[in-house]
């Protein structure tokens, strides 16, 4: 009598294989990437028995799966890539950046409100008190490139300060300041007018430390009556109305991708 055969266990990414790069992902990631939702909802899904794979519902959110060939569906339907999207928004002032915030504060998602937004997620922050160009995509990767400090692509921003713009306050700014146990710095810094009793700054950061340019103004003793991004990379805030929001061109798209891979060759971008 032949003996049974002892059920393996399925082999773990790290066992099977999974190059940088390839197709092989987790479950949460595979549907992240199709742009389905966001990795930690993912993962809530899969916990719940509401994802299948091949037909088969798993909860493990360690399974891995191929993109090229996975029929992966939840709740019944079976999830295809989305039509990768890009949008800009001139962010108004007074509004924060989530989509649902528990103090009940008016979001930048109410900018989008005419748009099917449910897999859209905005590629960093821009605080209550700050305006100016912020991006949605439900391209991840994309995403994730723009915000990792190894690839951070500059960004600009106009800042009206409680005074004239001293020298000296803009070579601080540049050569760091301290603040809170963090060096912050710019990498470019200019005057761009000046009245008599507040002036405008241009400054340019190639790093995203939270609220960099406001501890910055605060360490030297400076107030911060307005900041608005007007950039990243090639990408310019231009004529955009407050609250608007439009799509970017494949170009833009490009451009910030070119970007990307700027600065993952250790040049400027």
């Amino acid at each position: 009598m032949k003996g049974t055969r002892k059920a393996q266990k399925p082999k773990t990414g790290r066992e099977a294989g999974s190059p940088a790069g390839g197709k092989r992902v987790t479950l949460p990631r595979a549907l992240s990437k199709l742009g389905f939702c966001s990795r930690t909802q993912a993962e809530a899904l899969v916990r719940e028995g509401r994802v299948t794979v091949g037909g088969r519902v798993t909860t493990d959110t360690e399974t891995w799966v191929d993109l090229s060939d996975a029929v992966i569906a939840v709740d019944g339907t079976r999830v295809a890539a989305e039509e990768r999207v890009y949008l800009m928004l001139n962010k108004p002032r007074g509004l924060v950046t989530t989509r649902h915030d528990p103090e009940g504060r008016p979001t930048v998602f109410d900018c989008l409100k005419h748009l099917d937004h449910a897999h859209l997620s905005p590629v960093g922050r821009l605080d209550k008190a700050s305006e100016g160009l912020l991006l949605f995509t439900n391209d991840t990767e994309f995403a994730q490139a723009l915000l990792d400090p190894e690839t951070h692509v500059a960004k600009a921003y106009h800042v009206q300060m409680d005074r004239k713009a001293d020298p000296e306050v803009l070579d601080a700014m540049m050569r760091g300041v301290s603040h809170d146990g963090d060096l912050l710095r710019a990498t470019k810094v200019r005057t761009v007018r000046e009245g008599e009793r507040n002036s405008w700054i241009e400054v340019v950061l190639d790093e995203g430390k939270n609220r960099q340019i406001r501890r910055m103004l605060e360490a030297l003793g400076i107030e911060c009556l307005r900041l608005l991004r007007v950039s990243i990379g090639d990408l310019a805030l231009g004529d955009l109305e407050k609250g608007a929001v439009r799509t970017l061109t494949e170009e833009e798209v490009a451009s910030l991708r070119r970007r990307i891979a700027a600065r993952r060759a250790g040049r400027p971008g």
